[in-house]
């Protein structure tokens, strides 16, 4: 019912064009027809038939038209670059299926299309053919002529609809089934949810990302696959001038007798190179994907902060952020887009560089050890930090069972979950605390430095998400992309709720009724009907152009209110 009043209340202000462009299409394959049988009968045939010498009549006339050479053409190239260019309109209705000469089932979609297809260019193919056609002054009339009567079409077309045939409808189709759902009543049992919906993506039919979104996430990817392709060919430089470099430090070692004491060195930093190009290289793949992936969790993140904003919850924001600033909103949306790719770029290239020292690290910690027969002393020492570390983590297992097993008062109820938080036995956890105190100083450095490898790690890994800030709490202000990925979400919130946009609606259209009804009451003193109708056209007109000044007010409303209200209403029904 509601998607029904949405579409209802929208004034009828359908263009009525006098010329149907469709129905000129197929009126244009007349003249179409005339032009090829005029030039066909301007060309001669090349090679003659039978009936040809009986008859000298044709001359060896009707020749057959050719559109354009694809093959070896090099004149006219930019006129058959804006004929194209005429035709593109038409190629982009066909691309959208939006234009089907014929009614016909489903299965039949195919054939109807390239019917159409055949028509377009049927109806194009003067446009072609006076270009190519060798008798040059009738060639050029005629096309003239022709694409003189389509601009004068088109134009005419435009000026009648300068904004298409129809208006854009105040709610989308899919923002109107969101709060149709809305006002049902909640499923007792909800549907068994496939393990990629639960894990990876659901999909919401209702929900539809903006194009400012889909267009940073395709623009992200361009410049991401350029960057990369960029970074490449300065890889494939710089390989190449290490080569130089190695074959002259060889020669340099041969010529010269007296560095047999650099000879050690000379060959480490060759395996330094070695090993360096070979990890770059295959790092360079997770690096990618990493990005790669990024953009598109970067949706789903969108679209799950939009929906938790849209039912009131700002739990999943820190506290200071739950009533942003608006100036710094405004601003904030006009920078995420550029912001995003280049965090994107960015963060691939800082995810790169890690991801390629930690390599040279894995090799020259597990890899070199092996190919220089040390695998044994490899394996030994790495079993020795294996060991110290499970050591180390089973003294905190232990502390902690023995805080539990000992130095806590029983459960008070048998169905509690675990004891509370009473001491027992203070005398001997006082003493338990006094033994551990130098051990945990000493644990305490090596828990710091974890700490800052954590940290420096997971920093690198999130360097390209702005949906979540890599700061600790209280420190989120510093982070920039931060900002501007919650003020974008609040200005989308705002300005595209499907609940707040409908509600502005109704309080429009009920306000224009109003001042209608008003109207009506002292519409019968006036004896010009004329004006009665042209004064209540301006009333509705009137309250059609307030529509943005409507949904600022009620914007501002709804965020002092945190538009909850209607909202809770909506979800118990």
């Amino acid at each position: 019912m509601l998607l029904t009043y949405t579409w209802a209340l929208q004034p009828n202000v359908t263009c009525n064009s006098s010329v149907d462009l469709g129905l000129f299409l197929h009126y244009s394959l007349i003249p179409s027809f005339f032009i090829i049988l005029v030039l066909s009968f301007l060309q001669r045939r090349i090679y003659r038939e039978q009936r040809d010498d009986k008859s000298n009549l044709l001359e060896g006339r009707f020749g057959i038209v050719m559109p354009l050479d694809f093959v070896g053409t090099f004149r006219n190239r930019w006129s058959y670059g804006i004929a194209f260019g005429a035709a593109a309109n038409r190629i982009m209705f066909l691309f959208a299926e939006g234009y089907q000469p014929l009614q016909a089932p489903k299965w039949a979609q195919a054939i109807v299309l390239l019917i159409g297809g055949t028509e377009v260019g049927f109806s194009h193919f003067p446009f072609f053919a006076c270009l190519s056609s060798e008798s040059r002054l009738i060639g050029s009339f005629l096309g003239f002529v022709y694409a003189l009567i389509w601009f004068a079409i088109t134009v005419l077309h435009i000026v009648q609809c300068p904004h298409g045939q129809e208006e854009k409808p105040f709610l989308e189709v899919h923002q109107a089934k969101h709060v149709k759902r809305l006002m049902r009543k909640p499923l007792v049992q909800e549907e068994e949810k496939s393990w990629f919906q639960h894990r990876i993506y659901e999909w919401d039919p209702f929900f539809r990302f903006p194009g400012r979104m889909i267009s940073t996430a395709v623009l992200a990817l361009i410049c991401l696959y350029l960057f990369i392709t960029i970074e490449f060919c300065i890889y494939t430089y710089i390989v190449q001038e290490l080569e130089v470099f190695e074959r002259e430090l060889e020669n340099y070692i041969i010529s010269d007798n007296e560095t047999s004491m650099l000879m050690p060195a000379v060959l480490q930093i060759k395996e330094l190179i070695k090993v360096t190009k070979g990890v770059w290289t295959w790092t360079s793949f997770p690096a990618s994907l990493t990005c790669i992936s990024y953009v598109f969790h970067i949706l789903a993140c969108y679209r799950k902060h939009i929906k938790r904003l849209w039912l009131g919850e700002k739990k999943f924001l820190p506290l200071k952020f739950h009533s942003p600033s608006s100036s710094e909103s405004m601003a904030a949306i006009a920078r995420y887009s550029g912001w995003q790719i280049a965090y994107i770029l960015w963060g691939y290239l800082i995810i790169h560089v890690v991801l390629c020292l930690f390599g040279v690290m894995f090799t020259y910690s597990l890899v070199l050890p092996v190919g220089h027969n040390q695998g044994l002393a490899m394996l030994k020492d790495l079993g020795i930090g294996i060991l110290t570390i499970s050591i180390i983590v089973g003294l905190m297992v232990l502390q902690i069972w023995i805080a539990g097993r000992f130095f806590l008062q029983p459960k008070i109820g048998p169905s509690d979950k675990q004891k509370p938080l009473a001491l027992n036995n203070r005398k001997a956890f006082h003493n338990f605390n006094y033994f551990l105190f130098f051990y945990n100083v000493l644990l305490g450095l090596g828990a710091c430095l974890s700490r800052l490898l954590f940290s420096c790690i997971l920093g690198t890994w999130l360097i390209a998400r702005l949906d979540r800030t890599i700061l600790q709490n209280g420190y989120e202000r510093a982070d920039m992309g931060y900002i501007s990925w919650i003020g974008m979400l609040f200005v989308d919130h705002y300005h595209t709720n499907p609940v707040l946009v409908s509600f502005c609606h109704i309080l429009v259209t009920d306000h224009a009724e109003r001042k209608f009804q008003s109207s009506i009451k002292y519409g019968y003193l006036n004896h010009s009907p004329g004006k009665f109708l042209y004064c209540n056209f301006h009333l509705v007109r009137e309250a059609k152009n307030q529509h943005s000044q409507w949904v600022s007010e009620i914007s501002v409303i709804s965020r002092n209110k945190h538009e909850c209200s209607l909202q809770m209403k909506a979800c118990s029904m």
